[in-house]
C-alpha cells in the first residue's frame, strides 16, 4: 500500500467528521448531550468489534502466547520512544516548555543507551513517559471537544480528536517517513497488534463487568480524554441541577462551562 494511498484513506474521513460536526451541532437528542449520533456509532462499534474479534483480537493473543514478556515489552518500548518525539512537540505547544524538553531527552537517551529505544532507560533515570497529541493541544486551547463519534477501525474518538488524528498526529509520527513501503506497513501492523496484545486482559473484564459495551467505552474514553487534556486534574464539571437552579433565580443567568 502506497503512502499516497495511505493519506488519501485518511482525508477521505475528513468529510464525514465536518458532516458529524455540523449536523452534531444542530441535533436534538433525547439521550446522551455527547452522542448525538448515537445510531451510527452503535453501528459502527458492531462493524469495529467484528473486526476485532475475527482478526485483531485472535491475532494479538497469539502474539501474546507466542513471545516471551520482555520481547513485547521491548516492542512496547521502541514505538513509545518513537512517539516522545511527537509527545514533546505538543507539550511544547501546550506551553509545558519543561515536559517538552523531557520528552526530547528520553527520546536522546532511549534512542542511544537504551538501544533505539527496546529499553527504557529514561524512566530509570527520572524522566517520566507523557501522554500528549494534538487532539490534547486543541482541547488545551479551548478548542470543544465536539460530538463523540466511533470511527472505522480506529474506534472511540470525538469530532476535534478525529480531526486531529487524520489531519495532524498522523504526520508527526516517524514511522509515516519510512521510505520503504513494506517496512512501514510492516511497522504499522507489529504496532497494532501489539497495542491489542496489551488491552487483552482490559477487554475481557470489560465483556465480564459491562451490560452495554458501548456505553461502557464511550464513557471511558470521554472521561480519559478529559482527564488526559488536563493533566489528571480536570476542574469539577457542572452538575445540571445547579445550572437549572441558578437560571431560575432572581434574573440571574449562568452560562454552561466550556466542554473540552
Amino acid at each position: 500500500m502506497s503512502r499516497t494511498t495511505i493519506t488519501l484513506r485518511r482525508l477521505s474521513a475528513l468529510p464525514l467528521l465536518v458532516a458529524i460536526g455540523a449536523f452534531s451541532g444542530c441535533a436534538t437528542t433525547g439521550g446522551n448531550p455527547d452522542d448525538p449520533l448515537e445510531g451510527y456509532n452503535r453501528a459502527m462499534f458492531g462493524f469495529n468489534d467484528g473486526v476485532d474479534k475475527a482478526i485483531l483480537k485472535p491475532v494479538a493473543s497469539g502474539y501474546k502466547a507466542v513471545l516471551p514478556g520482555f520481547v513485547r515489552t521491548g516492542v512496547s518500548n521502541f514505538f513509545g520512544n518513537l512517539g516522545d518525539i511527537w509527545i514533546g512537540v505538543n507539550n511544547i505547544l501546550q506551553g509545558k516548555i519543561g515536559d517538552g524538553a523531557s520528552d526530547f531527552g528520553r527520546f536522546a537517551i532511549n534512542t542511544t543507551a537504551g538501544l533505539l529505544g527496546v529499553l527504557d532507560v529514561a524512566s530509570n533515570a527520572g524522566l517520566e513517559k507523557h501522554n500528549e497529541d494534538f487532539g490534547q493541544t486543541l482541547g488545551r486551547w479551548g478548542v470543544g471537544s465536539g460530538a463523540y463519534v466511533v470511527l472505522p477501525f480506529l474506534g472511540p474518538s470525538t469530532v476535534r480528536d478525529g480531526f486531529s488524528r487524520l489531519a495532524v498526529d498522523s504526520y508527526g509520527d516517524p514511522v509515516w517517513y519510512v521510505g520503504n513501503v513494506p517496512t512501514r506497513n510492516e511497522l504499522y501492523g507489529v504496532r497494532v497488534i501489539d497495542a491489542r496484545a496489551g488491552l487483552l486482559d482490559a477487554s475481557r473484564l470489560m465483556e465480564e463487568a459491562a451490560l452495554d459495551r458501548y456505553s461502557y467505552l464511550r464513557g471511558a474514553y470521554l472521561q480519559r480524554r478529559r482527564s488526559l487534556i488536563y493533566d489528571g486534574n480536570p476542574p469539577r464539571e457542572r452538575d445540571p441541577d445547579e445550572t437549572s437552579n441558578s437560571t431560575s433565580g432572581a434574573g440571574q443567568t449562568e452560562l454552561p462551562s466550556k466542554r473540552p
